[in-house]
């Protein structure tokens, strides 16, 4: 071994949320011996920046010090993962660190392909041109939507899986309601652009969203995405999959998201997924243990599993990976099961929420008894808005929940 190496019992590459309150249940099971593997200074709510996008959330307040949430008495080793020896059971790291492990847990969470359409990466450096899946964006979107008064606004959504699938759609509906409040939603052609044959792949919560987009009159193009986007020009390139055509659609506002896909350096590993090009860490989707290494797991977005990548399947993917490791370090069998479930949150308006749950049988799972969520609520606005944010913070990454 190098002489900068780390020995943990349990190494965790990823100090988001699923690193964190795996980390968290792990300690409070009594295991001492945990490395978290996480370079970043700042850890980040992810959720509400699509609140900031829509103006109705400061972005400070989805942010606080990585220290601050990092669970006592685990080892934080301030570096960046960048290869897995799992026959050697070793992590290396950005600066020369090697860290070796009896068992691993993969979460880093997932890369933005910004550079996978071409002309994207250069548009958010333009006035009209912003998207939520980045902190230092997200207030910029709020500014466009503020000055929109007239034009067309286009949002869209990449084909392929990405974290919190419903931000694509739930800005659009902040901005189209800003707009009717300000008496300009007449004059602003808004346009969705999915990739999906539907509005959502539960025919309930699809029927909730076709009512939601007629109301604000937006045009969806579905089965699409944008192929190209000309910041000079002001245009982009909306390809309708199903039918094989393109065309040049104009913007004067335009909401992106980039593909999405596992961190380039886990593609490259021997633990992600050879039959996935976008390289997810290849694991049985219920115990969410590796299909060939079996002191390996993963959760969260950069896992194989086929679920939704929201956080809340990080919540109740953490309790299965915190048993089935402890088990897998007794020589036990897994006994946990995951069961697909994720759950969005679809902001229908500025006061108005839908939320979606649903798990690998693509059947609504409902987790709040005595109300029916499949429809848009006042009262689930205040979930998102409040009630959220404070379970994230002060329960989920603590292990609690």
């Amino acid at each position: 071994m190098s002489a900068h190496t780390i020995d943990h019992e349990v190494a965790i590459i990823g100090g988001g949320n699923a690193g964190l309150s795996l980390a968290a249940r792990l300690r409070r099971a009594g295991m001492t011996d945990i490395g978290i593997i996480e370079p970043a200074e700042t850890h980040y709510y992810q959720p509400l920046w699509t609140l900031v996008g829509g103006g109705r959330a400061p972005a400070a307040e989805s942010a606080r010090s990585e220290a601050s949430v990092m669970p006592q008495g685990v080892g934080w080793i301030k570096d960046r993962a960048e290869g897995v020896d799992p026959d050697a059971q070793t992590v290396s790291t950005s600066s020369g660190t090697t860290v070796h492990y009896d068992h691993l847990v993969v979460c880093p969470g997932i890369q933005l392909d910004w550079d996978s359409v071409p002309g994207m990466a250069e548009s958010i450096d333009t006035p009209q041109v912003s998207s939520n899946y980045r902190y230092d964006l997200a207030p910029k979107t709020w500014q466009m939507i503020q000055k929109m008064r007239s034009g067309t606004a286009v949002f869209t959504m990449p084909s392929g899986p990405i974290k919190c699938a419903g931000a694509p759609q739930k800005i659009a509906y902040l901005a189209a309601d800003y707009w009717r409040e300000q008496g300009v939603l007449d004059a602003i052609r808004v346009v969705l652009v999915l990739p999906t044959p539907g509005m959502f792949g539960v025919p309930v919560f699809a029927e909730e969203l076709e009512r939601v987009v007629a109301r604000y009159g937006i045009e969806v193009r579905k089965n699409s995405e944008v192929t190209a986007v000309d910041p000079d020009g002001r245009s982009v390139t909306i390809t309708d999959n199903a039918a094989g055509v393109s065309e040049e659609l104009p913007y004067d506002l335009l909401h992106v998201v980039p593909r999405q896909s596992a961190p380039d350096w886990i593609k490259a590993s021997p633990i992600a997924d050879p039959e996935n090009p976008a390289g997810y860490v290849q694991i049985d989707k219920n115990t969410l243990r590796h299909s060939r290494f079996d002191n390996i797991f993963a959760l969260g977005d950069a896992g194989s599993s086929p679920n939704s990548k929201t956080g809340a399947a990080i919540r109740k993917q953490a309790p299965v990976v915190a048993e089935n490791l402890q088990a897998s370090i007794a020589g036990r069998p897994l006994t946990a099961q995951y069961g697909g479930y994720a759950s969005c949150p679809l902001t229908t308006s500025r006061n108005t929420m839908l939320l979606a749950e649903f798990d690998y049988t693509m059947q609504p799972a409902p987790s709040i008894p005595f109300i029916d969520t499949t429809h848009e609520r006042r009262d689930m606005w205040f979930l998102k808005r409040r009630g959220l944010p404070a379970l994230y913070w002060n329960a989920i990454l603590t292990g609690r929940a």
